[in-house]
Order: C-alpha cells, then structure tokens, then sequence
C-alpha cells in the first residue's frame, strides 16, 4: 500500500486534466492452487499480482490507466497519462485524504496461502480419493484446492482512503464414470470466504462422493424428452437461471444504456408474487461477500424482486452517474487492470411459502432439476439456454427415474412469471461470474422453485 501523501500527490495529478472526479485502486492478491489427476499431483500454481489502477471521470466520460510500477515516479507517470488523455492540464489541484475504516464481516483463521502445501494436498488428496473409491465405474478423478488472499486500498477525490482484505478457499472434484463405451461425469465445488478453516464445515470426501454420486447417476440415465414442461429446480445451483437470466439484466451496466429487458421497469411487476430475489454482499464469508465494493462503497442487502415488483438495479459508481441512481455497494473488478463495473455478489430467490413435497407432488408429468450447470444468456433480450446437469422424470407427484441431456430454454421475464411455486430450502452454491470487469466470486441460490411451464430440450 502506498502512503497518504503520495496518493494525494497521484489523485491531484490525475484530476488535473480536468476531471471531477479521480479514484485509485491498488491490490496484493496472492493465489495459490493444488491439482490433482487421479491421485497424483499435476500441478501447483503461485501467483502474485499487485498494480494500480487510475480512472478519471468527467461527467460520465470516464479515462483509466493501470500500472505494476507503484513507485511515486511510477504512479505520478500513470496519473499524468490519466489526465493528458483527459484534457488540458491544469495546475493547483488539493485533495486531502482521509482513513475510513470498516468492520470485518468476514475473517479468516486460516489463510491458505501461509500454509504447507503438504497440508492442503492431502485435504485435496481425501477429496479426491473418496470420489475414485465411491464405485468401480469411476474411471477418472480431477481435482484442485484453490486460495486466495486479497488486500485492496481506495483513495479517490472526495477524500476517502480506505483499504480491506479478503480470504477465499474453494475444493474441486470432478469425476468420470464409464461403462460400455459411455462415459459420463459429475463435479462438486463448493467454496467460502474464509481459509482452511471452511474444512471444519465440510467434509472433503464427501465432497469427493458427491461428485462420483452425479456421474453414476447419469451413466444409467437414458436421454430427455424434449417438449413443454412443468419444471421443478432444485436449491443451491439451480440459482444460476435467476443470476444469468434476471440478475445480469438488473446490473447498471446495461440498465443506463438501455440495453437490459428490465431497463425503465422499477416499480412494475415482473414476476409472479411468490418470487422475491435478493443480492446481499454482507453475508458472513459467504464466497460473494466483501466488506467494501472496489469502489471504496460499503456491501449491502439489495432487495431486487420483493412479491414479484421489480425494486431495485444494481448500481455502481459509473452507473449511479448516468442513472441518478444511489450506488449499492456492487462495483467489482477482478484485479486492478479492470474498471469496476455493475455486478452480483451472493444473488438469490429468497424462500417461499410452499412445502417442498407439495411442488413435487403437484407435478403430473414433468422433470426434477436436481442439478444445474452452465449455459449462455443475452442480457438485453434475457433469453438463456442452460444445462440440466442431474435430472429426473416426474409422474404422477413422484420423482422416477434418471435422464441426461436435459437443457431448459426461455426468456428471464417469461421464467419469472412462470414460478408459481417457491419451496423453503434456500441454498447458496458458488461460481465465478465473467463479465466486463473480469471474473469475479459470486454465490447463487434459491430453494426448489417450480416452473409451470418451460420449453425442455433433449431427444
């Protein structure tokens, strides 16, 4: 981290080309990971980054630069390049800095990135092996131990100066399972804001088991029927519609250029009643959650979708210009060559009403989403296309037996009309979301929904 007076000195360079507003974002992130290809290490990877950052803002025009050399002489020729490309250069620039501190909703016990690797080997080792041990059909097993250790300061010309740190671990295992020429695979990932100490939550062999669970299941499953369904999505992962399909549509990004199926909306009903969905980056060392945006802006709890009425965007500071909307703590980057844009953090449909085994039981012929896995989506249209990772018939009320190669297909506003019945077994799963500030932790989640009509692709 810089000193105070030699951030001052880079801000007033910055904004002597004539902005009204200049901010600076430095970052230390060391990464480590442990991958392993059936029992055997493959690889270790140890990374460092550390830069800074510089944008300048004149009304909503905005000119950024990005530097790994942080020496005054450094930064002050990154800041000149900031203001040059800006506009004239003016003189006389003050800006005093002050320290803001704020508590830390999440700490960490345990940093991975200070700890032997022979000590999280063998965790990933554990994982690992449970998955190869689980069935003989088991014929491959990948895994990685992932950590993360963040520290970020802000300066910008309004006078904050503020800094915060954040530690993440996340477990990987895939597996294959083969039979007769047919090979089929299932994975578990989870993930938390906090070191090693997450394995005293989970297991890592169950983690392990899990993921072979879901490719024996599907190695037995025949293929999907494809048509119009009556849909039940399962909790954790199968958040990743309303994220990818909802949740990207509600970010400023594309809200103030008008490029979002949700843009002019607020206050409209745009889901069924049952639905309220939320983005809250204050849970405690959830995967998503930080103390502080990386625009320096406290996390908060967004209230997006409240009984189906659209309530709020997610605003950063860019996006809070062009809409006259206040920020909501959700400028992300994923380092410091990025501007921070609009983005989620822990995103979710909150629990319902609905008993899980009515959904189920209220299903005549339909299809049981167990597990969800990735897809694609137009923000400005919301039509998605996502895979059905772990699916299951439905007929007459009762879950029978499993299929494969299951996509679902539709648009976020007809999906969120179509969620008659909301369950009460929210859970969250953890992803990286890209998008034009980078890749950035994010949670999903809802409980099981169930949708009561969506076109289903398979054979």
């Amino acid at each position: 981290m810089i000193s105070k007076s030699v951030a001052e000195s880079v801000l007033a360079c910055a904004m002597s080309g004539g902005a009204d507003f200049v901010e600076l974002f430095g970052e230390i992130t060391r990464n480590n990971s442990i991958f392993m290809i059936d029992g055997k290490i493959d690889r270790v990877n140890d990374t460092l980054i550390s830069g800074v950052g510089i944008r300048a803002f004149l009304g909503t025009r905005t000119v950024f630069a990005s530097t790994t050399d942080t020496s005054r002489e450094g930064l002050m020729k990154c800041a000149r390049a900031v203001a040059v490309a800006m506009g004239e250069v003016k003189q006389d620039i003050s800006i005093t800095l002050r320290d803001r501190m704020l508590p830390n909703l999440h700490p960490a016990l345990i940093v991975p990135t200070g700890t032997d690797a022979a000590y999280r080997a063998d965790i990933l080792r554990a994982g690992c092996f449970a998955a190869k041990e689980y069935d003989d059909a088991i014929s491959q097993v990948t895994g990685s131990l992932a950590g993360v250790d963040r520290r970020i300061w802000i300066a910008n010309s309004d006078g904050l100066f503020t800094t915060d740190r954040h530690v993440r671990t996340r477990l990987g295992v895939s597996a294959v399972a083969s039979a007769a020429g047919v090979n089929q695979s299932g994975s578990s990932s989870p993930g938390a804001g906090m070191g090693l100490e997450f394995f005293d939550r989970i297991n890592p062999e169950d983690v392990g088991r899990e993921a072979s669970r879901q490719a024996t299941v599907n190695l037995r499953a025949d293929y999907c029927p494809a048509g119009n369904m009556t849909v039940a999505i399962e909790n954790g992962f199968g958040g990743v519609i309303f994220h990818e399909a909802c949740g990207h549509s509600l970010e400023a990004t594309s809200v103030s250029i008008g490029a979002s199926q949700m843009a002019g909306k607020l206050g409209e009903t745009i889901a069924n009643p049952k639905v309220t969905a939320i983005d809250d980056g204050t849970i405690p060392s959830a995967w998503g959650s930080v103390n502080i945006d990386d625009e320096g802006t406290p996390t908060r709890r967004n209230v997006l979708i409240e009984n189906g009425i659209l309530k709020n965007y997610l605003i950063d500071r860019l996006g809070s210009r062009r809409t006259g909307m206040p920020m909501t703590g959700s400028g992300r980057r994923q380092s410091y060559t990025f501007e921070a844009t609009s983005r989620m953090t822990n995103t979710f449909i909150d629990n319902g009403t609905d008993r899980n085994e009515d959904i189920i039981a209220s299903i005549e012929n339909g299809l049981y989403c167990r597990k969800m896995g990735g897809g694609s989506v137009n923000p400005l249209t919301g039509e998605f296309n996502f895979a059905v990772t772990e699916g299951y018939l439905v007929k007459n009320g009762k879950i029978c037996e499993p299929v494969r190669g299951a996509c679902l297909i539709g648009t976020g506003s007809e999906i969120l009309r179509n969620i008659d019945m909301v369950g009460q077994n929210l859970e969250t799963a953890q992803g990286m979301c890209g998008s034009s500030s980078g890749s950035v932790p994010t949670d999903v989640g809802q409980p099981l929904i169930r949708v009561s009509t969506i076109t289903v692709g398979g054979r």
